[in-house]
C-alpha cells in the first residue's frame, strides 16, 4: 500500500513520531519538516519509488496525503 510506504520514509526521513503521519499531516507544520527536509524527502521518495518528481509538483506537496496521491496517480 501507497501509505505505508511513504509513512515509512517519511518516518525515516524526519524522525517524527509515527501516530502524527496521517494523509492529512502538513509536512511543514504537523511534521516539523524545514526546506532541507522537504529536499531529502523528495529524493528519499525518489529512491522507493523508482520515479522523479517535477520541481513543480514537489513543492505544492504540502501533506502526505499529497505525496500520495501523486505516486498513485504518476502512472496514469
Amino acid at each position: 500500500m501507497t501509505f505505508d510506504t511513504v509513512k515509512e520514509v517519511i518516518l525515516d526521513c524526519l524522525k517524527c513520531n509515527e501516530a502524527d503521519i496521517v494523509p492529512e499531516a502538513r509536512l511543514t507544520a504537523d511534521l516539523g519538516a524545514d526546506s532541507l527536509d522537504g529536499v531529502d524527502l523528495i529524493m528519499a521518495m525518489e529512491d522507493k519509488f523508482d520515479m522523479t518528481f517535477p520541481e513543480d509538483a514537489a513543492v505544492n506537496m504540502r501533506t502526505v496525503g499529497d505525496i500520495v496521491a501523486y505516486i498513485e496517480n504518476a502512472g496514469k
